[in-house]
């Protein structure tokens, strides 16, 4: 495999997207770990870096993308691929459920749908936005709750699939914020340039209060009163961080650029990785 397509696939990023699925696996109760050590490997291994790779062969960036700060040029290798790695992800799904390879179905093809010129949901501001929160949120919770259940549950927590396109839905517009000028020569309007750079913050700040809140909710009607306050000590430095990162933008916007973002995202996602993960060991 060349090089610039294992870059391209960009696989340590889908740590960043990792929370959701510890989330969904933590309100399991009755596990079957052999099926979530599969879905794990199919998502993070196979379907998210597919979804960078056919991104990437679409867009074909010069400029800082999520990850890589100089991006190769991609080849027709990296689409191929990205067509085998679905595909296999597809074959091992059908080893979960119908419900769960249905599902993963809609996934890789909203994924595409995003990407790909002839469609290119990402140049729609808002339901760019919805079909990517959506799918890495609420769609990914139910892949793993079902699929992780002992009886394949399809009882699953309403509140719970909320939160988690909640938590995408505030993270998500902060990748694009340093991506305006590149997005704008490439025809594309990305949520965060319909809100402007301030006003991607304010947004963020905004979609992430009400998660919370809906994490309050949801873990005192679940009764895991002592596993949420776990989660919130572990999201703490993320509000540090973001406040004082919001505070330096305001005064030079600059500051939103591809260094802080990706520490932002890094920040993010440790601490996150690290809540979900203690709630399911605390389960």
């Amino acid at each position: 495999m060349q090089k610039s397509t294992l870059q391209l696939l960009r696989i340590p990023f889908s740590f960043f997207l990792m929370p959701v699925y510890w989330f969904a696996l933590g309100q399991v109760v009755d596990k079957h770990l052999p099926h979530a050590l599969l879905i794990f490997f199919i998502l993070h291994v196979l379907v998210y870096p597919a979804s960078n790779g056919y991104n990437s062969y679409m867009d074909r960036d010069t400029g800082p993308i999520g990850g890589l700060e100089r991006p190769p040029a991609p080849t027709r290798q990296l689409f191929f691929v990205t067509i085998i790695m679905d595909i296999l992800a597809m074959l091992l799904s059908l080893f979960i459920s119908a419900w769960f390879a249905v599902g993963l179905a809609v996934y890789i093809l909203a994924s595409r749908a995003y990407s790909y010129r002839g469609i290119r949901l990402k140049r729609l501001p808002v339901i760019g936005y919805l079909t990517v929160i959506i799918c890495q949120g609420a769609l990914v919770f139910f892949l793993v709750y079902h699929g992780s259940s002992m009886n394949r549950d399809l009882h699953i927590p309403p509140e719970a699939m909320i939160i988690s396109s909640l938590l995408i839905g505030g993270f998500y517009p902060l990748t694009q914020v340093y991506q305006h000028d590149a997005d704008r020569k490439d025809g594309i309007k990305t949520i965060s340039m319909l809100l402007g750079i301030r006003g991607t913050f304010i947004f963020t700040a905004a979609v992430y209060g009400i998660a919370m809140l809906l994490m309050v909710y949801y873990f005192l009607i679940t009764l895991q009163i002592k596993e949420f306050q776990v989660l919130a000590t572990c999201m703490l430095p993320i509000l540090v961080y973001f406040f004082i990162w919001a505070a330096k933008v305001w005064k030079n916007p600059a500051q939103a650029n591809f260094t802080n973002t990706m520490r932002m995202n890094l920040l993010a996602s440790v601490c996150t990785n690290a809540g979900f993960i203690a709630v399911l060991i605390m389960g």
